[in-house]
């Protein structure tokens, strides 16, 4: 397979001119849409293919309600308005299907059952890692997304993930934002701020 960059147009769709979403307008998502952003967001590359990520689709008025809840007072009504929110987590028994993930190699598992702490470490990365996959995904599939970290993470966990192994990161709604509540374009830092060639 020959890879060519990919069109400015869409570059702008992912990058340059996607932007955080504050408000959406009432446009559903369905089922199908969420399935293939996921399917889509899976391929991004992870250590040991570990894929840690968990994703709770929060669709139903239910489930928005119960997560709003539990969300800073400017994170709430972003929530309640938006088709879904998406929790993303993280695995911390991510390891126990290495076999099935890695199997060229599937005492791989022992790398972290030795070792809680690179378990935790690995878990949080690789999953943060799958959270950004699944922001360009769904960006790519011609979605708005609205990233937050403003929610009681413990209280998301004892409501979302209750009697398993899986911690929130973040959330991130999708739709289809509402081009009037988005706010100007900030900054970002030129490459001699962030960057090195060594």
């Amino acid at each position: 397979m020959t890879h060519t960059p990919l069109p400015d147009a869409t570059l702008d769709q992912i990058f340059r001119e996607a932007r955080s979403q504050n408000g959406w307008a009432d446009t559903p998502v369905s089922e199908t849409l969420l399935r293939a952003v996921y399917d889509l967001a899976r391929m991004g590359p992870t250590s040991a293919n570990c894929s840690p990520a968990r994703f709770v689709f929060c669709a139903t008025p239910e489930a928005k309600e119960k997560l709003g809840a539990l969300s800073s007072d400017g994170n709430r009504p972003k929530i309640l308005a938006a088709p879904v929110t998406v929790i993303i987590g993280y695995d911390l028994k991510f390891y126990e299907k290495i076999p099935e993930l890695f199997p060229h190699n599937p005492g791989a598992k022992d790398w972290f059952t030795s070792s809680a702490q690179l378990a935790e470490t690995t878990a949080f990365r690789n999953g943060t890692l799958q959270g950004a996959y699944f922001m360009i995904a769904a960006r790519a599939l011609g979605l708005d997304c609205g990233p937050m970290s403003g929610f009681h993470n413990a209280k998301v966990d004892e409501a979302f993930f209750a009697g398993t192994d899986i911690k929130s990161n973040f959330i991130c709604s999708i739709g289809k934002g509402d081009p009037s509540k988005v706010f100007g374009r900030l900054p970002r830092l030129a490459f001699e701020d962030a960057c090195r060639i060594a």
